[in-house]
């Protein structure tokens, strides 16, 4: 990826092209997943301090392919989206699983028009909020 997007994340490609397929998302638009060792990288942090913002909820990971892995569009200018940690703890209180999170987080939702992540990332975070409070 060499557009404008790679300014904020780097590209680092998918190691498993059915990964898009749960999201219901063609593999070629879908999202670039980063397994633990990219995001060391991406993010400058340790391995343990990684998994910690994992367990935090600053970052969302789901197993795939055997391995942890977290969608570049949570990072932003090297770090996990800070609006992502909040909407987290929302659907983790609604009962949403890990993996119900990731895949509405990716999906498009009707209410938002977009995928939520996407809404996060434009500075929608209140709206976001709402319609996953709304879910339970």
């Amino acid at each position: 990826m060499t557009d404008s997007s790679s300014a904020q994340t780097p590209a680092v490609p998918s190691t498993d092209a059915s990964i898009d397929t749960t999201t219901g998302v063609a593999a070629e638009s879908g999202p670039v997943w980063l397994a633990i060792p990219d995001l060391v990288e991406t993010l400058g942090l340790s391995q343990s301090r990684v998994r910690q913002l994992i367990d935090d909820k600053h970052l969302l990971a789901v197993r795939r392919d055997g391995k942890l892995r977290v969608p570049s569009s949570f990072i932003r200018d090297g770090s996990p989206v800070s609006e992502l940690r909040g909407t987290l703890i929302v659907l983790s209180d609604d009962g949403f699983t890990d993996e119900q999170a990731m895949e509405w987080l990716l999906e498009v939702d009707d209410s938002l028009g977009v995928p939520p992540i996407d809404a996060l990332l434009a500075g929608r975070k209140a709206e976001v909020r709402r319609v996953a409070q709304a879910l339970a």
